[in-house]
């Protein structure tokens, strides 16, 4: 079978690794991709900005050569620049020489990931401003922010803020700016969005919430200012990290999409044509909390789904069950993890939903050290099902979201949660599990 791969990030890594220990020679595997690296985990780009991964060689776990030696056939800097589903053919540009020509498939596999939000307002040309996506990027940054003291960063989602405390370690300036009035609003309810933005301002970061960028001024080409709606801000440099579209024009009107343009699969990761697969940032998935399609750009979701078409690209084996959304960050001292809904998703989506809050310390009050765990768990109200939670601690408990995506995923209840069988040890946790009590306080209001 001659299987034709579109791009070779996470989800394309995955399918191929997976492919060749799975079938060996039975697939002949051609990857098209338009840069000449592969599997760069853009996630660790603040740390290589803030000094922790010292070498960014280090944020592959995967190469060209690793991949043709498995049986792939990686034609790097290559480019597809049409499609012809019906014929099952792609039109390829080499983007070293420049010349074009035509090859075939059985089965097609879009990986072609995403591509990050750029703003349309004035100014955004200028030089000094960044994307943070790959790894040409990654090095863009370390080296203009080696002379840059003034920093804006536009977007305070997950990458803004690793990237604000990244340069605020490097004794840089750092002004975030977000048009939501929260820091986090897309995975993290108030109760903790206002702790972990009183610890970014306690360590010196400038928030600029509830503004939305209008232009960018420059001197000689370079960006010297960020002009808000509300303020302006001197700049050295800019980086935006305003999110992520799914990197999939070349397949408009080809096949089913999102109106963002994220590929609908089914659960076999299907397209809407049999013989083409999409998997990774490229594609929609479905998500168990709201049982719809979504646009959630995870690594996670990448190498899951990446290697599931793997096992289908034959015949439909098995069945990808979807997604939770199950993610963390480190911000200072905190560690925090999230799963599922939080309150301003569940309001979008029209859910009736109930709420319980908590803090409870992480060990005995005996040990001679413990710390809070702030926890918030979302709820159906007609059933009682378990649909969101967010967990927070100067402790690392974040391994504890992974707990609760099960529990979505499963659709348990709250009952369920207060009563499950959780170990105990006065070193790592105390006789009811802070998941236990929390969901326990949910319980008394509820039965």
């Amino acid at each position: 079978m001659k299987v034709v791969v579109i791009g070779c990030t996470h989800a394309g890594t995955a399918f191929i690794t997976t492919a060749k220990r799975l079938y060996g020679d039975k697939v002949q595997i051609t990857t098209y991709e338009r840069n000449d690296t592969v599997s760069f985990l853009s996630c660790g780009i603040a740390l290589h900005v803030g000094g922790v991964v010292k070498d960014p060689m280090k944020l592959f776990y995967a190469s060209p050569k690793f991949l043709s030696d498995l049986g792939a056939k990686m034609m790097m800097r290559h480019e597809v620049i049409d499609i012809n589903i019906e014929e099952k053919s792609v039109l390829v540009r080499n983007l070293e020489s420049g010349e074009s020509f035509k090859d075939t498939f059985d089965k097609l596999v879009i990986t072609t990931g995403s591509w990050p939000i750029i703003p349309n307002v004035p100014g955004v040309e200028l030089k000094g401003i960044m994307l943070s996506k790959n790894f040409y990027h990654a090095q863009d940054i370390v080296k203009h922010s080696k002379n840059a003291n003034k920093i804006t960063i536009v977007g305070a989602g997950y990458i803004g803020v690793e990237l604000a405390e990244a340069f605020r370690r490097n004794n840089k300036e750092v002004v975030l700016i977000d048009i939501a009035d929260r820091i986090l609003a897309k995975y993290l309810d108030k109760e903790f969005t206002d702790i972990l933005e009183n610890e970014l301002t306690a360590n010196g970061i400038k928030l600029a919430l509830g503004q939305k960028v209008v232009k960018f001024e420059g001197e000689d080409g370079f960006v010297k200012k960020v002009i808000t709606d509300k303020d302006t801000f001197d700049t050295n440099m800019v980086v935006l990290a305003t999110g992520f579209r799914p990197n999939t024009d070349l397949f408009k009107g080809k096949l089913e999409m999102l109106p963002n343009g994220a590929l609908i699969v089914d659960s076999y990761l299907h397209t809407s044509h049999p013989d083409v697969f999409a998997a990774g940032d490229s594609a929609a998935v479905w998500y168990t909390p709201t049982n719809s399609y979504e646009y959630i750009p995870l690594a996670t979701n990448a190498v899951r789904m990446g290697t599931i078409a793997a096992y289908n690209i034959f015949e439909d084996r098995l069945k990808y069950s979807g997604t939770q959304g199950t993610s963390g960050v480190k911000v200072f001292s905190y560690n925090v993890a999230t799963s599922g809904l939080n309150e301003l998703l569940a309001q979008e989506k029209g859910i009736n939903y109930g709420t319980i809050y908590g803090v409870e310390n992480n060990r005995p009050e005996f040990m001679p050290e413990y710390e809070p765990v702030y926890v918030k768990l979302l709820y159906r109200k007609d059933d009682h099902t378990i649909i969101g939670g967010q967990v927070m601690s100067k402790a690392d408990v974040t391994e504890s979201a992974n707990t609760l995506s099960i529990v979505i995923q499963n659709k348990m209840t709250v009952k369920d949660l207060a009563f499950a069988d959780f170990f105990f040890q006065p070193y790592f946790n105390k006789p009811w599990n802070f998941l236990n009590t929390v969901a326990l306080k949910a319980l008394e209001g509820l039965v």
